[in-house]
């Protein structure tokens, strides 16, 4: 029976409570982290950390969300949009391989498969602050490359998604699957210059 995620009372100790909660979940896993340790972290008592978060998968969703918001944010915060593909796609390219390779990235997306049956509103709900989030700033993007004559694209989603693939491509599932579980600077720029490169030639003028 899929349970609904109640709205979130953002009271004056909010911010307090999901800090705490990021750094026990970063630490402990989802599983691991217990609502006295998050208390305890947050600086709160179990009282109020109920008050906002009834239940440990809703507190878990909204970090996650708040981590992807963040993140998506302050990528295109660092870029100039008006700059061209060449330029743009590989710090937005970067960005996104950073964060679905880091500690938090890679907890957020095993929570939300192992809770997908139980839970569904959680994938869901990252998927909107997540891969959707990415889609709407790199068509945002396209638009403006197109309008400038750099890119030829009709499909823009698709577009979209297909760059984030390929941001994705050898080290993703080699982490997923257990094979490593790090990566260098070295491994990182192969990939998204390799993305780049291949999209350019898909997409560009």
């Amino acid at each position: 029976m899929n349970q609904h995620r109640p709205p979130v009372r953002k009271g004056r100790k909010y911010d307090q409570v999901i800090d705490g909660a990021r750094k026990v979940f970063l630490k402990d896993g989802f599983e691991g982290a217990s609502v006295d340790d998050i208390a305890k972290e947050a600086g709160v008592s179990k009282a109020t950390l109920y008050s906002y978060f009834p239940d440990k998968r809703f507190l878990f969703m909204e970090v996650a969300s708040s981590q992807c918001e963040v993140q998506a944010d302050r990528a295109m915060h660092d870029i100039n949009m008006d700059n061209p593909p060449s330029t743009v796609l590989p710090r937005i390219g970067h960005h996104f391989l950073a964060f679905i390779l880091s500690d938090i990235g890679q907890r957020i997306f095993r929570v939300c498969v192992a809770e997908a049956d139980r839970f569904p509103e959680l994938g869901q709900r990252f998927y909107t602050s997540g891969p959707e989030m990415t889609r709407g700033k790199l068509v945002d993007y396209f638009e403006k490359a197109i309008a400038r004559g750099e890119l030829q694209i009709d499909d823009l989603d698709l577009a979209a998604f297909q760059f984030a693939e390929l941001c994705k491509a050898d080290l993703w599932p080699r982490l997923v699957f257990g094979v490593q579980k790090s990566f260098s600077q070295k491994d990182m720029d192969r990939v998204v210059s390799g993305a780049v490169e291949v999209f350019l030639a898909r997409y560009g003028t």
